[in-house]
């Protein structure tokens, strides 16, 4: 799989402090990633890197084969930061006509209404910012990082400041531009939307990388909960142990009423991973 986004041996120093510490990562095309780890991790510092924003003070970072920073990564990339702001007098139609003109969009009245309709901002093209819910703020940062039809997203905490539906309609949209072969890295402290749409995570504590995978690569086993007339029990085993256990409660006559093979959350490899370091 070809490498939209490609980093190696990551570093970065501010002073005596390690923001970043030989970091190793690879989104491939059309790959969703969850970037996870405690405030303090090196997270937004890959990020910025990765935009240019920040110069590493080793190793190397490269969008689409083209060096981080250069006029072709900016080219292919699309990005929103976690705290943003439009001009609140701007409608929603007026900072996308911006950003086109910024990245030298030709989409034009097409793909700004393409884009509002995508993250469900169709109805509030005239809508001025200030006269927007956060909420709205938020998905049309979506829609910005969008113009231009780039290859790769960084995305800050997307769906930070939006309700279940509006999550929805990001998560929605997310799984569109996989389909459609759009690479993202995924920088969030939700760790129930990163376990529904990524296909791997990578966590990060200290600037190092500490686990990384398929959320269900990283999961363990925790047991089977077995329901049956004597009440509800745990007993350790995996799926591969149902059908002993279910025959040794038959031949002792204990009826079953329900069965349950547990499996750790996303959340629990990332407790397991950082420790307490996130509290």
């Amino acid at each position: 799989m070809a490498s939209a986004l490609a980093v190696k041996d990551l570093a970065k120093r501010y002073g005596s402090v390690a923001a970043l510490d030989g970091v190793d990562l690879a989104l491939g095309e059309g790959e969703l990633v969850g970037l996870l780890g405690p405030n303090g991790a090196g997270k937004s510092t890959l990020v910025k890197i990765a935009c240019g924003l920040v110069r590493p003070t080793g190793g190397t970072a490269e969008i689409c084969g083209a060096p981080a920073g250069s006029r072709e990564a900016r080219r292919a990339l699309g990005y929103l930061a976690e705290l943003f702001r439009f001009p609140g007098w701007c409608s929603a139609d007026e900072v996308l006509t911006l950003h086109q003109r910024l990245t030298g969009s030709d989409g034009g009245a097409r793909e700004r209404g393409e884009l509002l309709e995508l993250v469900g901002l169709a109805d509030a093209r005239r809508r001025k910012v200030d006269a927007m819910s956060k909420g709205m703020q938020q998905r049309l940062g979506v829609a910005q990082s969008l113009v231009g039809s780039p290859r790769v997203l960084l995305l800050d905490e997307p769906t930070s400041a939006l309700d279940p539906v509006g999550r929805r309609i990001v998560r929605r949209l997310l799984e569109e531009l996989r389909e459609r072969g759009v690479s993202v890295l995924l920088n969030s402290h939700l760790l129930s939307e990163v376990e529904l749409v990524c296909d791997r995570v990578v966590i990060l504590l200290a600037g190092k990388v500490v686990a990384a995978g398929r959320p269900e690569e990283l999961a363990r086993p925790r047991g089977i909960e077995l329901e049956t007339a004597a009440g509800t029990r745990l007993v350790e085993g995996t799926r591969e142990d149902v059908p002993r256990l279910l025959a040794e409660l038959a031949a002792a006559g204990e009826p079953v009423y329900g069965v349950r093979v547990l499996r750790s959350t996303l959340e629990d490899v990332y407790l397991d991973a950082v420790g307490e370091a996130d509290s």
